[in-house]
């Protein structure tokens, strides 16, 4: 793999994320917290306008597009922080860039936006070159 500072790339990880999407990363997870599964909770205790996704699953999703351009065994290093909620309907865009090189290692700034173009993961991921 060769890249440079500067380098981009961005990929659409999810279009019109379902809450099958989210119910399933549930089950994978284990992560049953109500606010990602139960409307009325979410609506009428916690005041949101319907569940949302996790918080991981934005981060996994941003991983993939990782993974994708960079490959899966190349990425060393790699976190996040989330920005705003995901909800069902949502499409989101996941954009890396390249913002330094050295010793073979690739620092790349990551965001994640979603068909609003607002913030709902950002990050900074390290790759082997």
């Amino acid at each position: 793999m060769t890249v440079k500072v500067g380098d981009t790339h961005e990929a659409v990880v999810v279009e019109n994320i379902q809450r099958t999407h989210i119910v399933k990363y549930a089950g994978a997870s284990g992560d049953f917290n109500p606010l990602h599964h139960d409307d009325t909770l979410a609506k009428s205790l916690a005041g949101y306008p319907s569940v949302f996704a996790h918080g991981m699953l934005s981060m996994g999703l941003t991983g993939r597009m990782l993974t994708d351009w960079l490959g899966a065994t190349s990425l060393k290093k790699y976190g996040v922080r989330f920005t705003r909620q995901v909800w069902p309907g949502d499409t989101l865009t996941a954009k890396g860039e390249v913002t330094e090189i050295k010793d073979g290692l690739a620092t790349i700034k990551l965001v994640t936006v979603n068909q609003n173009g607002e913030s709902v993961v950002e990050g900074e991921a390290v790759a082997a070159i």
